[in-house]
């Protein structure tokens, strides 16, 4: 593929507002010229979760210093860009409407292609940008609001084998922080927790497990954890701090459990298709859990698929996933108008059943 394209990606589908610049030469590994990501974890620390109004502002004030940024790290300049990609869904719709009139602006004063990406093909085309994945390639979605397996055919083309029935790991985690006194986010903080605690004293459920096919739940996961919390203050009348460590531990080896279990699932729906090299990957910000990782790459092996998981920081939230969805569509010539419009849902699958319900505004995934 001949020619150098750089594009600039925007993200501010929840609470983190990213600019970031990608470009691809040729045939040549991609490179990440830059990637800022302003976080609003303090912003919404006295509030147990992200308050939606609250990022919404945050990512008005802060969009056009990320991309100064952005660029000013990159070496270049906006003329230099090929195109601007944003983020146009799924997420919460402040946020997403207020990247892509950002977005907008940018492209009407610098006469620039404007790219709309769906985040979750975001994180789904992540492995082609850190690991040159080819297609077709076996996908585990998997962070605060989102958990499905797909089998990525191309930039556009996805097909899901399962996903969550409520609610998402990464949602989970959250709550069992809240539930145990953790800060927030709590993904990070239950695992550090974990590290000092014994997986096996509790015996939390492996929901789904009994049933065939991919779909999972985590919501009676969190339940039986406070469950068990409650049992230990009643007995007790306090939780101790080796009590915590260990609770963290055995939810995050149930949650472990359980992911590994369906991806085995799932590569073997994949490997039935025959590609020729089986790939399976993990995106999202519960990848970024060590003890998910292990347990996701040894199914991996054991099923002779080459594993890859990108680095933590291209897990969670950030524009350099969004500029490299956007460089794909923009290689095969896709644009949007200046009609692009801010959607709070967008499954990638289009063909299958919505997993969470639909609505006036669309399936939720």
């Amino acid at each position: 593929m001949a020619g150098t394209t750089t594009i600039l990606g925007l993200e501010s589908s929840c609470d983190d507002t990213a600019a970031a610049v990608v470009r691809l030469k040729g045939d040549a590994a991609p490179e990440i010229l830059s990637s800022i990501v302003a976080g609003q974890t303090a912003l919404h620390a006295d509030f147990g979760g992200v308050v939606p109004e609250i990022a919404a502002r945050a990512h008005t004030e802060k969009l056009d210093h990320c991309v100064e940024t952005a660029l000013g790290e990159a070496g270049i300049a906006l003329r230099d860009i090929d195109a601007i990609a944003v983020t146009a869904g799924p997420g919460l719709i402040g946020g997403v409407l207020a990247g892509v009139m950002c977005a907008k602006g940018l492209a009407a004063a610098t006469a620039k292609p404007l790219i709309g990406v769906n985040h979750l093909a975001g994180h789904a085309l992540t492995p082609r940008l850190t690991d040159g994945l080819g297609f077709p390639y076996l996908m585990l979605l998997v962070s605060g609001g989102h958990c499905q397996f797909l089998i990525v055919h191309g930039p556009q083309d996805f097909t899901r084998l399962g996903g969550t029935i409520d609610d998402a790991p990464g949602e989970a985690f959250d709550k069992t922080a809240r539930l145990l006194g953790l800060p927030q986010p709590g993904g990070p903080a239950v695992e550090a927790e974990a590290a000092r605690g014994d997986p096996k004293r509790f015996a939390l459920p492996r929901p789904l497990l009994d049933r065939p096919g991919c779909d999972l739940s985590f919501s009676g996961l969190k339940t039986a954890l406070l469950r068990a919390r409650d049992a230990q203050v009643a007995e007790k009348g306090w939780l101790t701090v080796q009590d915590r460590a260990d609770l963290c531990a055995s939810f995050q080896a149930a949650v472990a459990e359980v992911l590994a279990e369906k991806s085995r699932r799932a590569i073997g729906a994949y490997i039935a298709l025959s590609p020729s090299e089986p790939a399976f990957s993990v995106a999202g910000g519960v990848a970024a859990n060590q003890a998910i990782r292990a347990a996701l790459q040894t199914v991996a092996a054991e099923a002779g698929a080459r594993f890859a998981a990108p680095p933590p920081g291209l897990c969670t939230d950030n524009a350099a996933m969004i500029a490299w969805a956007g460089l794909e569509r923009f290689r095969l010539g896709d644009t949007d108008g200046m009609d692009l419009a801010a959607r709070p849902r967008w499954p990638l699958d289009r063909a299958s059943q919505p997993m969470l319900g639909g609505g006036k505004k669309g399936a939720k995934a």
